[in-house]
């Protein structure tokens, strides 16, 4: 159940950002003007593009700024969240474990 949840978490924004590309990339045009931005988010911050391009029709102004920062912190949360669980299996990390009485 864990692995499907990071496969989710990993490839889902991916995933639904491709099919929301290939069936409207007019919409995607409109929007995003540099390609280099679109390949950028699509790699390294896939939740705040996919935000982003929902809030994106309207302008981004007040409080839609809110999304995109949550998407960001979704982003961050995805990259960070291993290395914070994962903590006690590293040796010398200073886990519970590592501690000598």
């Amino acid at each position: 159940m864990c692995c499907l949840f990071t496969l989710l978490v990993v490839f889902g924004p991916r995933l639904v950002l491709l099919i929301w590309y290939f069936s409207n990339p007019v919409y995607w045009n409109l929007y995003i003007t540099n390609g280099i931005f679109a390949c950028l988010g699509f790699i390294f911050l896939p939740w705040t593009l996919l935000c982003y391009m929902l809030v994106a029709p309207g302008g981004v102004e007040g409080a839609e700024w809110l999304f995109v920062g949550l998407g960001l912190l979704a982003d961050i949360g995805s990259y960070s969240g291993g290395a914070y669980g994962n903590r006690n299996r590293i040796p010398g990390y200073g886990g519970s474990s590592d501690i000598v009485t």
